[in-house]
């Protein structure tokens, strides 16, 4: 039983690029099926979070403040630079009372995206920093979207600022820190022991969230599929400009792995997340860009990872690293 588990999480891992596309296309195509299940949402979204959580100490995020200038480095580029490139984007292209322009800004300013651990792992990059980072990003959510939206748009968007920050403390705040402390109070064997169990059903969680906030936003994409042929580029240049500036921002830092862990955790957001958001505080079409970042992000990470190897045997990493080409990157 355990190894079986095992072996499924580790399928749903390497495929997760293309199953989370196909949960989104599936979540089009049976809209009616998903009728009434919106409620479930937060749930499932709190125990991927808690799942998330269980993976790291708090001596790694201790680690992580220990390493002040990657991180502050990663939620600068993160939610002042990239929410900022994401509204001259979709007011140039919409106008500022445009829903889209608000789902550019939402994609931009949550939190740091799970699956980016994965990456950073296949690449060798810091993995005890990139899920600290994910795990503080996350915790200061409440604090950070609202104070972006407030920002960007000010009196002309009317959201309840304290309802989103409540609602984030039990969706992320909450998970998190039960997750940090089962992996405490376990000393740190709950994730292995779990491992069959809750990796692949935190993942199954993941593609149900996708699946029905995508049936939710469907009526809504398709009364405006005219929009599509420039939202979709859009998303797709938002998105590869994200990864773009974790890796020229980071170069600087000259540590491979340093520059791998900003360049992945730059370019991956909790898209889940952004669905939540969008669908319950924002005009349903503010949900659009979030969405169609789910087709492009996880592609995107493996054209990213292809980059990186190119790095790695460029002249511009000896250069600046010191060390041989091909590296730890090869």
């Amino acid at each position: 039983m355990r190894e079986t588990g095992l072996r499924l999480n580790a399928v749903i891992e390497k495929y997760l690029s293309l199953i989370v596309p196909v949960s989104l296309i599936l979540g089009f195509l049976l809209s009616r099926s998903f009728n009434g299940s919106a409620a479930l949402v937060p749930y499932l979204f709190g125990y991927l979070t808690f799942v998330m959580a269980t993976g790291c100490s708090w001596k790694q995020i201790r680690e992580a403040f220990r390493m002040p200038v990657p991180m502050l480095l990663t939620f600068g580029l993160c939610h002042v630079l990239a929410p900022m490139i994401g509204y001259l984007i979709g007011t140039a292209a919409f106008g500022e009372g445009s829903p889209y322009v608000v789902g550019f800004v939402m994609f931009s300013v949550i939190p740091l995206g799970v699956s980016s651990v994965i990456w950073v792992g296949l690449s060798k990059g810091h993995v005890p920093l990139t899920l600290a980072m994910i795990v503080i990003d996350s915790a200061l959510s409440p604090l950070v979207i609202p104070a972006a939206i407030e920002a960007f748009f000010g009196t002309t968007i009317a959201f309840d600022h304290t309802k989103v920050m409540m609602d984030l403390v039990q969706i992320i705040v909450v998970p998190t820190i039960l997750g940090v402390l089962v992996n405490e109070l376990s000393k740190g064997r709950f994730k292995g022991w779990s491992a069959p169990v809750c990796g692949p059903t935190s993942k199954l969680a993941m593609v149900i969230v996708v699946m029905i906030n995508a049936a939710v936003i469907q009526p809504y994409v398709m009364e405006m599929k005219a929009d599509m042929l420039t939202v979709v580029p859009l998303v797709f240049l938002l998105v590869a400009v994200s990864y773009a500036l974790g890796f020229f921002g980071s170069l600087w830092l000259r540590k491979t792995d340093i520059i791998i862990s900003v360049t992945y955790s730059s370019g991956m957001r909790n898209i889940s997340l952004g669905l939540v958001l969008a669908l319950a505080y924002f005009e349903p079409l503010t949900a659009v860009p979030v969405v169609l970042s789910i087709l492009i992000q996880q592609p995107m990470a493996s054209v990213n990872r292809w980059c990186m190897k190119l790095y790695g045997q460029s002249r511009l990493y000896k250069k600046i690293t010191g060390a041989p080409q091909s590296g730890p990157l090869r």
